[in-house]
């Protein structure tokens, strides 16, 4: 109708006038001014809703890097090292169900000093998305949804992830957002138009104003960013020791507390390498990161991931840096062997399926792309083509029209459809052969012409044999060999040519132990009857002297027997020897008071030496009679002449010795000395003689002690018998065959009559 407008073509309105007659006006746009990013980015057109004219706007754009550094959307620099999981950004007024972006951090250095992300969530409606660092310090992460592990690309209910050099992206078209995370740096590029002045969290408000991006969540402005990124923490029940952040130095200093050393890697920051981006992009909040991160963790390189992150927002500014090359290789990126590095490189590589560029994607970014003159077959399919064609799963490249056999399936490349058509491989029929027999067993060798088509052939396993094999006696072993036709062994027993002795096996020319009277070996003679060799053997020749006092006795286990003792050996004071038979007494050759003797006690021999000790004698006190010796021909004693002596006591002194040990002084002791009567006479009455034998010996005696010293170095108590008084007394002296100390009996039969001086004392030494 009259009246009426329309817009027939993009910013051209048409009006109907009359009369059929439309009158077109053209919507003109006067370029706006160019606004200055707070962020230091260059702002980017945004159409108006008309979709004709449009204006500049500056995008909400958040990063974080190294141990960790933030920027916050309107650029505000600062450093936090808590270790718990932090809100990065959320919506003031929630639009968005259930949306936000999130970073879990934790401690990398061992003094719990600084902290390294370990994990990018990102949240919209049904879905959480993780990409977590797999190591630290590396470029590789793991990513899931809703922790399921997930292949890339994914897409699903709005949500899109996908590599994008040496990123992962995970894009969120309804918002225009995309989010971007390698293992040591993220970032966050939210629309202006939809997200401005509606942001918190630890990236801050996005609304081109540093001033109030140190935002808490209960509206209030915090005095520093630290201090803030201390209040977006995340209860999360597996992280349940969480510490606040410290706020780093100015000038960060090595463990040691010195001043740290400035980083030559950081130094190319400010120079040469990156100057053409320093009129776009200011260094020196990357350059003071770079710097506190080489101070605080120099064993990790962190610094690079400073370097990475400035060079990625000048290739987002389209100025190209090619950096690593210029670290000596701490920097350096390998790439897998089909493929090469570029410092920039397509956001979204061209592939064989799809060769557009996603809108919200940064321009340009580093990584490994496929080399000039080739194509990435497919997003998922990491293979470079020289021509689209197919890539099966065995991720060969085939043109079109191409035939080829893969996991025994014939196949051919075709355009369109699924690509490749596979049908199940034919194989031509063969004669299969009958395994009978023991042993044997049909089996499918792979054909080397078509491995697809196996060779039915009879193969031989001995495990399958039934035939056991023999046990042979000792000298005889199993022999088995298997006939040309069959599969199973034939078994024998033959000789072993040995020699066989008490179950044990000889060789030829070796010893063999038959006793110890006997030397053998075992010989190459064969007896005929055992078929064993022959064990020929000599008597081992016996030496059959012994020693004096030795005689040579049969042990058993010995061939010769054995020398053994059987009589004493006594060495003489003037270095003679005597050799006595057990229960012999000897006198020694040149003294008559030492008397040697041999006993046998429980068949151990046992040599003693007795000396005879003798009674006092004066020779002066014997004018009256003559001198003489005993029967013992050791003491000496005096027989009167004329007149008896009577009976009486007489006194001596002299050490006292009782089974070695001695009295430390001489001690008093007394005996019976004198003469009584004998007589013999004949008696009519009993017509035969009468004999009458006195002798002088104690009438009244008493017991004394006396201390005796051991040689030991202790003392014992020892009695003795002391005579008190003597008289003439009807006895017969009897004279044990002992070494006890000699005793007087009563014996009515006796026709001697000793006198005092003959009772001696004998002391074994």
């Amino acid at each position: 109708q009259p009246g009426q407008s329309w817009w027939p073509c993009n910013c051209t309105m048409a009006v109907c006038v009359e009369n059929n007659t439309v009158q077109l006006f053209p919507v003109i746009c006067e370029p706006p001014p160019k606004p200055t990013c707070a962020n230091g980015l260059a702002p980017v057109q945004v159409l108006d809703d008309d979709q004709c004219c449009w204006h500049w706007e500056c995008d909400c754009y958040c990063t974080g890097w190294g141990d960790p550094h933030y920027m916050t959307f309107d650029g505000l620099y600062y450093s936090y090292q808590g270790n718990c999981t932090y809100v990065l950004v959320e919506e003031i007024n929630k639009t968005v169900d259930n949306f936000g972006v999130y970073i879990d951090n934790y401690h990398c250095d061992a003094r719990d000093a600084v902290s390294c992300p370990r994990t990018l969530i990102v949240r919209h409606e049904t879905q959480e998305v993780r990409i977590a660092t797999v190591e630290l310090n590396t470029l590789q992460v793991e990513v899931t949804v809703n922790k399921q592990t997930v292949a890339l690309p994914y897409k699903k209910f709005g949500v899109s992830i996908y590599e994008s050099g040496i990123n992962h992206v995970v894009e969120i078209p309804e918002l225009k957002m995309n989010v971007s995370y390698n293992g040591l740096s993220f970032s966050i590029r939210m629309p202006y138009s939809l997200f401005g002045n509606n942001t918190q969290g630890q990236c801050g408000t996005c609304n081109n104003n540093t001033a109030d991006d140190c935002r808490l969540p209960n509206g209030n402005i915090a005095e520093n960013c630290e201090t803030m990124a201390d209040h977006w923490q995340i209860v999360d029940p597996s992280k349940p020791q969480c510490s606040p952040g410290l706020i780093p130095t100015k000038s960060p200093g090595t463990t040691t507390g010195q001043p740290c050393k400035e980083s030559s890697i950081c130094k190319l920051i400010l120079g040469s390498v990156f100057e053409k981006c320093h009129a776009v992009v200011n260094p020196d909040r990357f350059y003071a990161a770079c710097v506190f991160d080489s101070c605080a963790l120099p064993s990790l390189d962190l610094e690079c991931s400073s370097l990475q992150i400035y060079a990625a927002i000048c290739a987002d500014q389209n100025v190209c840096i090619d950096w690593r090359s210029h670290t000596n290789g701490v920097c350096s990126y390998e790439c897998p062997k089909h493929k090469e590095y570029r410092a920039c490189g397509p956001s979204k590589e061209m592939t064989c399926k799809s060769s557009q560029q996603n809108e919200t994607a940064v321009k340009q970014v580093e990584g490994c792309f496929c080399p000039n003159g080739t194509m990435l077959y497919d997003s998922g399919v990491d293979v470079c083509v020289n021509t689209c064609g197919c890539v099966g799963l065995d991720m060969i490249p085939r043109e079109f029209g191409e035939r080829f056999t893969a996991d025994c399936q014939d196949c051919i490349c075709l355009e369109g459809g699924n690509g490749i058509v596979c049908e199940p491989h034919k194989c031509p029929s063969q004669n299969k052969q009958s395994c009978n027999g023991n042993g044997f067993y049909e089996v499918n060798e792979v054909n080397p012409e078509d491995s697809c088509c196996p060779i039915v052939t009879c193969k031989c396993n001995t495990s399958l044999c039934t035939t056991e094999s023999p046990k042979c006696t000792l000298g005889f072993e199993v022999y088995s060999y298997i006939p040309s036709d069959q599969c199973c062994p034939v078994y024998e027993c033959v000789p072993k040519r040995v020699c066989v002795h008490q179950n044990a096996e000889f060789l030829p020319n070796s010893s063999v132990f038959v006793d110890k009277c006997q030397n053998c070996f075992c010989t190459n003679e064969v007896n005929v009857s055992t078929q064993l060799n022959v064990i020929s053997c000599e008597h081992v020749p016996c030496d059959t002297y012994c020693e004096p006092g030795y005689e040579r006795q049969s042990v058993e286990g010995e061939c010769c027997g054995k020398c053994v003792q059987t009589k004493c050996i006594i060495h003489t004071s003037q270095s003679s020897n005597l050799i006595l038979s057990p229960g012999e007494f000897v006198k020694d050759p040149y003294d008559n008071c030492t008397i040697y003797s041999c006993t046998s006690l429980q068949n151990q021999l046992i040599s003693s030496t007795s000396e005879i000790t003798c009674p006092a004698f004066n020779a002066e006190s014997c004018k009256s009679g003559t001198i003489t010796f005993l029967p013992n021909g050791c003491c000496k004693t005096c027989v009167p002449l004329d007149s008896p002596t009577p009976c009486s006591v007489r006194e001596r002194e002299d050490f006292i010795v009782y089974k070695n040990c001695r009295s430390v002084e001489r001690v008093v002791m007394t005996e019976c000395e004198g003469t009584c009567g004998t007589f013999s006479l004949y008696s009519v009455e009993a017509n035969s003689l009468e004999h009458s034998c006195s002798c002088c010996r104690e009438a009244k005696t008493s017991t004394r002690k006396v201390e005796l010293k051991c040689p030991s170095g202790h003392s014992i108590q020892h009695k003795y018998v002391y005579v008190e008084s003597c008289s003439c007394q009807d006895t017969h002296c009897n004279i044990p065959q002992s070494s006890e100390p000699l005793s007087l009996e009563e014996n009515k039969e006796s026709t001697s009559t000793p006198t005092a001086s003959e009772a001696i004392s004998l002391t074994t030494k």
